[in-house]
């Protein structure tokens, strides 16, 4: 395949909020809970594997999630124990290389090519870091690896819980022709619905496509889809990555035209960002309303406010300010909200440059 093989783990904790909260609490473990609020405008924000078997998914209505599992049990989060044994995680990975990329309290890439073990399986210092995880913490995590971050993540939701998958070098190829179109990080269920009225339902189905093709159906991401099947995906891990937004949306099942109702699904979409914000304790001075119309035109409106914040009511109060601002040109079928001007930005530090070396994977 002619590519330079970078050694990439990703490591996910396997369903970290819920498992912390078992671990914690002995009385929940092997029962169906919810991390969030159980009121009317509540949202789960992580589910145990007990209540997934249910289709109990974060981000959901607690409502729907207390229709789908009537036995299930809703747990107040706790993000400063979350934060507190993330850090211990972070210091395990720490132990092996400098190169860690966190994307949340609960996973992260790590570049292992060269690595502080000079240990030369990826697969290898994956298992053992897992190992670790389980003895300092009670906690299993789950962990790809291969040859970038792309293929990476989506291996290390394969054998989950407790598991990982390695995609070599040499079965790179393969195992994207054969993987599922909806399976591809960064492929939503509005854009698998599209491929699969274009005919592509795997990555063989996907790969038969032009580049002029894919740029005509889906723009600027066409690209990334033609070089991602392909197993291009130079993206480093950038140890001091910085969010610039952060932000929530949902897509809506038929097209709505009714202000009251598109204000009952922002409250939703702000309780969503708020969680969000506080997994990551960020707050943001910037709030941007995105609104995508029936015809696909997008429109968005911002504003810049003189302090930071966080909480889901400031969130939708500034986004409702937003909404009515001026009138809606069609019915709509996307609305979200995001923040950017973050309290993060002040800490973004120059990224360390680094050598990628080949090894026996």
């Amino acid at each position: 395949m002619g590519l330079q093989s970078r050694k990439i783990i990703h490591i996910d904790m396997d369903a970290f909020f819920a498992s912390v909260e078992q671990l914690d609490n002995p009385a929940l473990r092997g029962k169906p809970i919810a991390v969030g609020g159980s009121s009317k405008r509540g949202v789960v924000s992580a589910a145990s594997y007990e209540a997934r078997k249910f289709g109990v998914r974060s981000a959901m209505s607690s409502i729907t999630a207390k229709k789908l599992c009537s036995e299930l049990i809703f747990v107040k989060s706790r993000f400063d124990r979350y934060k507190e044994i993330s850090r211990k995680i972070r210091a395990i990975f720490l132990e092996y290389t400098d190169l860690v990329e966190p994307l949340s309290l609960d996973e992260a890439y790590l570049d292992v090519t060269k690595n502080k073990k000079d240990m030369d399986s990826a697969s290898s210092i994956a298992k053992e870091i897992r190992a670790r995880i389980y003895k300092e913490t009670g906690l299993t995590a789950s962990a790809g690896i291969s040859i970038n971050k792309f293929i990476a993540k989506i291996a290390s939701d394969y054998h989950k819980p407790n598991g990982q998958k390695t995609v070599s070098p040499d079965e790179v190829e393969d195992f994207l022709e054969q993987l599922e179109i909806k399976k591809f990080y960064g492929v939503g269920k509005v854009t698998t619905q599209k491929m699969y009225s274009l005919g592509i339902f795997t990555g063989y189905d996907l790969k038969q496509k032009s580049l002029a093709f894919l740029e005509r159906n889906f723009g600027k991401s066409g690209a990334y889809y033609y070089n991602a099947v392909r197993g291009i995906h130079h993206s480093e891990v950038k140890p001091n990555r910085i969010r610039k937004s952060v932000g929530a949306e949902r897509t809506f099942a038929e097209n709505i035209t009714s202000e009251v109702y598109m204000l009952e699904k922002l409250t939703h979409i702000a309780e969503e960002l708020e969680l969000r914000l506080k997994k990551g304790k960020i707050a943001g001075k910037t709030i941007t309303l995105k609104i995508k119309y029936s015809t696909f035109a997008t429109q968005t409106r911002s504003k810049t406010l003189v302090y930071f914040i966080a909480s889901k009511d400031l969130i939708l109060e500034n986004a409702k300010a937003l909404l009515y601002q001026e009138k809606l040109t069609d019915s709509v079928r996307l609305l979200g909200i995001s923040l950017s001007n973050l309290n993060t930005e002040k800490e973004e530090k120059k990224q360390p440059e680094y050598i990628q070396l080949s090894f026996k994977f």
